[in-house]
């Protein structure tokens, strides 16, 4: 017993012993400048990665741990979004965190980052820009839960309405294609009806109140965030039943959510997104390659899941307007790191309930 208290003892210490190391290596980022380059900020989810970022980022310099940070905006438009980034190259920034508007469009303006010495990291959406580092959000994933619950909890055939996002973009791909998929193992639930909401409510309500005459009845509405009360809203004017609507983590999805189950307990549905406060991750991740930490090119950022059991959790701390954040620091960002070098799965993100425990 005493010899393997003896050894614990000594992993303890030598465990921490190579934290400390680690942490000693790394170099001080006090000098360092980060941006954000972003390229749509139209919608409330947007709103919240840009202050995710701006809280993460401020704090950062009050502790003197970098020098300065900015915000971009490119308002949807690609050549837009390069401009920026070649004049934060000139601006003499070290590091910049990009949310690219497509796959392909600006990779010209992220390789040149590369060339002049720039960390870039990709987040939220992909490119295919080798030179980048690369926090995936699984957007796939996102689509195959939500053809999961609906095939679970819809009994017999059935018909589905997808409330898709912003054309072109690869989360909106990775989505679809993840419903899409998932669905095969329920043959007799369809898709009858495709509308584009760009991931914004009042967008969504227009586009499904257009095409519900059309349309049969329908039992589920697959979303991809930003779209759940705008859907509720139209079939609610349209005088139809409310069939299962996919939340996306808004507070007025979950909000509404609450109103459905106090009226009717039998009312099924879950909530699914990623989360905006991933840009808190991508900001640290930046930081942490410029301290010199090893970091993997790419590693992958799971979506945030809610259900019925921990609505009111979330309902309590999230705030009129915003959405569930994930409350992601420098922290769980080192440990996310440390998981991906050693090909794990990324730690356990905290939640309420978990706060609770």
């Amino acid at each position: 017993m005493r010899l393997a208290a003896a050894v614990a003892a000594a992993a303890v210490f030598l465990s921490a012993g190579s934290l400390a190391a680690r942490a000693a290596d790394l170099k001080s980022t006090a000098d360092a400048k980060i941006a954000l380059s972003n390229f749509y900020a139209g919608n409330s989810w947007r709103q919240a990665l840009l202050k995710s970022w701006s809280d993460t980022a401020n704090q950062a310099i009050k502790d003197h741990i970098i020098a300065e940070a900015k915000i971009v905006n490119a308002d949807n438009s690609a050549t837009e979004q390069s401009s920026q980034i070649e004049s934060l190259i000139v601006e003499g920034y070290k590091a910049i965190v990009v949310d690219p508007i497509s796959t392909t469009a600006i990779n010209g303006a992220m390789e040149d980052a590369c060339s002049a010495g720039v960390v870039v990291v990709v987040f939220n959406e992909t490119a295919t820009v080798p030179c980048a580092y690369h926090i995936v959000t699984d957007y796939v994933e996102d689509g195959r839960l939500q053809a999961k619950f609906l095939g679970e909890h819809l009994k017999g055939p059935a018909n589905i309405l997808e409330i898709r996002g912003i054309a072109g973009t690869s989360a909106d791909v990775d989505m679809h294609n993840g419903l899409v998929d998932g669905l095969k193992a329920y043959p007799n639930i369809k898709i009858v009806g495709t509308v584009y909401g760009n991931w914004t409510q009042t967008v969504a309500q227009k586009e499904v109140a257009g095409v519900l005459p059309s349309l049969p009845p329908i039992q589920g509405v697959a979303t991809q965030g930003g779209d759940g009360w705008g859907a509720y809203q139209a079939f609610h004017a349209a005088g139809r039943p409310t069939p299962i609507i996919i939340m996306g983590n808004r507070q007025d999805e979950l909000a509404l959510w609450k109103t459905l189950v106090d009226k009717d307990p039998n009312y099924q549905t879950f909530s699914v997104s990623s989360t905006p406060s991933s840009s808190k991750v991508a900001f640290w991740v930046a930081q942490q390659i410029l301290a010199g930490r090893h970091v993997p090119k790419t590693m992958n950022l799971p979506v945030t899941t809610i259900y019925k059991k921990d609505l009111d959790a979330w309902l309590k701390i999230t705030p009129v307007g915003s959405l569930a954040l994930t409350p992601f620091d420098q922290s769980w960002t080192e440990s996310f790191i440390d998981a991906a070098n050693s090909g794990k799965p990324a730690p356990e993100a905290p939640s309420p309930s978990m706060n609770a425990q």
